[in-house]
This record gives structure tokens, C-alpha cells and sequence, in this order.
């Protein structure tokens, strides 16, 4: 029996199913991994917002991450939600030490401009997590709350990913979607320059494209793709997730992650 490669993301969850967990476990499966899950924070959340969040204590974290790291293995982790200094603090203590590459998606805000994360947590973000980091993904809301640049064209998406490299993640994935024309994204390890390009759907209904690319980028590490090679893949999967996304409830509807089965 082939056995799939095994994903574990670190992360919050989305009642209403387009984000956070729920997004990471649906887009692993698309991709052909075997999600796991260590739950960081419950969110009540729907399309119109989150109207409320609870923080796991550490312990129940810690004691889920152990659970499956010990038993199961990982070949991949993916982190997301990760709303206080002591829980950024004891996931990338976690993470130092496992032997697997790790995709960071230092949550900030939600899609309707919630914010998911402690002002006070930023700088355990900066010290701590992002050197855990094979790939770090912010998009530029979370560009300007980690590094105060605000960018507003390709050559600040430059700015930015050097002063996120700075903090030591081995890649930078910049995620340009926020700017006019063609949604534009920009992978650099300080040498290497690769820009993704895909045209800009008309489409609203984007809830959960920040962790669904950060969880498709996690899955192709996991079946042994290099860092460029896994960040291709999963820009072209979320831009076809993008395409298909749906309208759910009164508000911004989910991307599609079952789009290539349908």
C-alpha cells in the first residue's frame, strides 16, 4: 500500500470552512497529501466576518503537535493563526526541532480586516518564527505590520522581501495579489528571483487564498518538489481556486479548492 506524504498544519479554525484548518485540509487532499492538524484558536466566522476567537492553551498544542509528529511523521508543516507571543513562541520551539521543511503564513488579519494576531506577538513572529521558516508567505498587510514597509509597486515587493529575508526564513514568498493590475507575486532566497504572474479573476469570492497557497506550497515540499517548483505549483492551483470561488452567505465566499474535480 503506497502511503501518501504527510502534511501537518498548525493553525486556526474557520466555522465557515473557506480558511484556517478547514482550507488546509481540503487543499492537501487536493493535492494528493494526508493533512494533519494541531487546532491553535476557534474562530466563529463566517462569510461577513469573525465574531469571535479563543485561543488552545499552550499545553493542548504542544501535547496535539507531539501526537502526531511522534507517531505519524511529517513531511511537511504549515503554520498559520497563531494569535499570541506564547503560542508563536512554543510552535517554533516545536518546529526547531523537526527534521521537515516548514511553510509560514504569518497570519495578521483576516479577509474582512480582522485582526488574528497580538500586536504584542509581532516581535516573537520576527525573532522566533520566521527563522523556523522554509518559505515565508505574507502577503503586504503583513509585509507592513512585520517590517513597516508599505509597498505599492514590484520594486517595494523587492524592499519587502529583502527585509523579510532579514529576519531569516530561507525563502520569501511576497504575495502581490493587494496591487492593481495582474496578480504578481515574488519568491526570492536573497539569489535566486522567480515572479509568478496570473491574470486578476473578477471574482470576490477569495476567502482563504493566503492559507491555501501556503498549504499547496507545504504539500509540493512534501512530495519532494524544490522551493521554486512547489511555489509554481501552488500558484497555479490557487488561481484556478480563485476562478472558481463561490458566493456562501451575504458576504466574500470561499475560493474553490475542489475546482479540478468539477
Amino acid at each position: 500500500m503506497d502511503i501518501p506524504p504527510r502534511v501537518l498544519t498548525v493553525a486556526g479554525s474557520d466555522s465557515g470552512g473557506g480558511a484556517g484548518i478547514q482550507a488546509d485540509l481540503k487543499t492537501m487532499l487536493a493535492l494528493g497529501v494526508h493533512g494533519m492538524s494541531v487546532l491553535t484558536a476557534i474562530t466563529a466566522q463566517n462569510s461577513l466576518g469573525v465574531q469571535g476567537a479563543w485561543e488552545l492553551p499552550v499545553e493542548a498544542v504542544r501535547a496535539q503537535y507531539r501526537s502526531v509528529v511522534d507517531d505519524i511523521g511529517v513531511q511537511a508543516v504549515k503554520t498559520g493563526m497563531l494569535s499570541s507571543a506564547e503560542l508563536v513562541e512554543t510552535v517554533a520551539e516545536l518546529l526547531t526541532g523537526t527534521d521537515a521543511p516548514v511553510v509560514v503564513d504569518p497570519v495578521g488579519v483576516s479577509k474582512h480586516g480582522d485582526p488574528l494576531l497580538a500586536a504584542s506577538a509581532l516581535d516573537s513572529v520576527r525573532t522566533k518564527l520566521l527563522p523556523a521558516a522554509t518559505v515565508a508567505t505574507p502577503n503586504l498587510d503583513e509585509v507592513a505590520q512585520l517590517t513597516g514597509i508599505e509597498v505599492r509597486d514590484e520594486a517595494g515587493m523587492r524592499r519587502a522581501a529583502e527585509a523579510v529575508l532579514g529576519f531569516g526564513p530561507r525563502w520569501a514568498l511576497i504575495k502581490g495579489g493587494h496591487l492593481a493590475g495582474d496578480a504578481v507575486d515574488l519568491l526570492t532566497d536573497g539569489d535566486e528571483e522567480h515572479w509568478l504572474r496570473a491574470p486578476r479573476h473578477d471574482n470576490r469570492h477569495t476567502h482563504g487564498t493566503g492559507c491555501t497557497l501556503a498549504s499547496a506550497v507545504a504539500s509540493g515540499l512534501a512530495q519532494g518538489m524544490t522551493v521554486p517548483e512547489a511555489v509554481h505549483a501552488a500558484k497555479d492551483y490557487v488561481t484556478g481556486a480563485i476562478a472558481a470561488g463561490f458566493a456562501l452567505g451575504g458576504g466574500i465566499g470561499p475560493v474553490d479548492h475542489g475546482w479540478r474535480f468539477r
